[in-house]
Parts: structure tokens; sequence; C-alpha cells
């Protein structure tokens, strides 16, 4: 069998390849990386038979376009997309046979940012330039036998993010190393506030829009480590979500992070649109839902007999 591979023909404005993100490598300045939405990488993986830190291509802000030049079978996940396979509308979430020649569309629609297309057998990272450009090829490895059993896969509602659940409660935080370092009323308003994502936010970090917060110490600190979901406050009183190419270090207090289990609604807030607000909680929590998310998401696998699944047909 010949090995899959995918044509860009046109590009989303951030279009790239992303596996699970490098770990170890921060102490050297390197950033973790990864996918914007971490939970719909892993199930589009998932459902195309991956393995959960396999490459696969991430689209976000704009709509991309693309090409099979052999048979494959895929899976689209995330928010704010439409999956259309030469024209023909495909849901999310669920894995779809495309014959060689059939054009693949992303199109952008309400509702978040970021889309996962995962393809069997895993896109292998290209090198430099990062984002993709017209016209590149992605080669995808192979199996010996056509996995036509993988073609009709879903995950189940109940694993799938509840990606509107910014509208009805807080996004979950644990307490910033440096709170101290805010005024009592600068730490009132932050939990009670409710904040726009900026559009200048991008895979570095989302800008919230506020009232500024006033530090009671000094603004800028000696630079230490810094992962994402960290919510820095620099000079300006603006606070920034750390996303998944923040650096490895920073120089401003971190007033809160965001918990794991709800950085994916995070990430697909639609910018200039939605609005997010935080609340506290512990550690002891926020571990237990996400191993739930996790677990939740590895044992929802199910199968559906549509034929429309078979885009190929």
């Amino acid at each position: 069998m010949q090995s899959p591979m995918l044509e860009i023909l046109e590009p989303a404005l951030f279009t790239s390849v992303q596996d699970a993100g490098q770990s170890g490598w921060q102490a050297f300045g390197v950033p973790r990386g990864g996918p914007m939405d971490a939970h719909a990488h892993r199930a589009a993986n998932l459902l195309t038979g991956n393995p959960p830190d396999a490459a696969a291509l991430e689209i976000g802000i704009t709509s991309a376009h693309l090409l099979a030049h052999t048979d494959c079978i895929i899976a689209a996940c995330g928010a704010g997309f439409a999956l259309l396979v030469d024209s023909r509308p495909l849901p999310l979430w669920m894995s779809v046979y495309v014959r060689a020649g059939q054009r693949i569309w992303l199109e952008k629609v309400e509702g978040g940012n970021w889309a996962v297309l995962a393809i069997h057998g895993a896109i292998h990272p290209p090198p430099a330039p990062a984002r993709l450009q017209n016209g590149q090829i992605l080669a995808v490895g192979g199996s010996v036998n056509f996995p036509y059993g993988l073609a009709g896969r879903k995950i189940h509602p109940d694993a799938i993010p509840d990606y509107g659940a910014y509208r009805r409660r807080s996004l979950r935080t644990l307490p910033g190393p440096q709170q101290s370092r805010f005024t009592p009323q600068s730490l009132e308003q932050f939990y009670a506030g409710r904040y726009p994502i900026s559009t200048s936010s991008d895979r570095v970090g989302y800008r919230l829009g506020s009232s500024p917060l006033q530090h009671a110490d000094e603004a800028e600190m000696l630079s230490e480590g810094m992962a994402r979901g960290c919510i820095q406050v620099p000079p300006d009183g603006q606070p920034i979500v750390m996303q998944a190419d923040c650096p490895t270090t920073g120089g401003y207090p971190k007033v809160a992070s965001v918990i794991a289990a709800d950085q994916p609604i995070l990430a697909q807030i639609p910018f200039g649109a939605g609005q997010v607000s935080f609340a506290e909680t512990d550690i002891a929590s926020a571990q237990a839902e996400y191993r739930a998310q996790i677990q939740r998401l590895d044992s929802s696998l199910g199968h559906s007999e549509d034929d429309y699944l078979w885009a190929g047909f």
C-alpha cells in the first residue's frame, strides 16, 4: 500500500503540525508547544488508531483546504469548524474514510478557534517553517493493510468538552505564586470580573481585556519558570494567559493558573466575542478532574453505522 499523503491547497491563518508537545526541554529554553486544544488532539488520534501523542494537523482561526493523494482515514475534532469532503458535510468527532483525489475542507464557523485533523498513520512533522504553506505535501505513516474498520468510529458526547461552558460558569484556577504582589482589591476584581479574549491573542498567550489589575509591589521580578495556563500580569495590569507556545520563563507576577481540564474550553473561546471568568480551586480537585476527563475520553469510543461517514463511497 502506498503511504498516505495530504497536500495543503489553502492553509488557515494558523496551520501547523503538532504532536502532544515536547517535555523535558524547558530548562534549555525550548517551549513545550503542542496543540492548543489537547483534548481534541487526543480524541482525533484515538479515532484514527494513532497513539495519543501522534502528530496531527492543527488548523486555527480561518478555513483550510486540503487534497488527499491516497485513500486515508481521517478525523477532525475541536470547535468552530465544519468538516466537508468534496462539499459533503461530515461530523466532527468521528472518523471518516476519504478516497484518493478527494478534497477536504475545514470551514471556519462560529463557536471556537481551533480544529485538529488526524490521519491514520500520523503525520510526519516537516522541518521549518512551522506554519505550513500552499502546495506543501505531508507524508503519513502507512499500514500494510488499509484499516477500513476504523471508519465510523465516534466519541461519545459525554467525552466531548462543553465548549460553551464559559458562558455559564467560571474556569477553574489555582492560586498564582505571586498573589501577594497584588492589592486585595485587585484580587477581588480578578475573581469577580469577566474578561473578553483580545483579537491580538495567539498560540503564545491570550490577552484579557479588563480594567487593569493593580500591583501591590513592583510589577517586574526576577524571571522564573513558566507553564501553560499561568496568568501573568505585566506592568500595564492587563492579564495574559500563557498558551501552548509560551516562553519557558517570565518576569511578571502570576496571579493564577488555569487548570489543565479547563484549558481546552479557554482555547476555544472566540476571540473578541466570548468572555471568561475565573474561580479558585485546589490541586487535588484539579488533578482529579483531569484524570476523570482523560478516562472518559479513552473509554468513550463507539461506532456509527451511518453510510455517509464513508465519504469515498
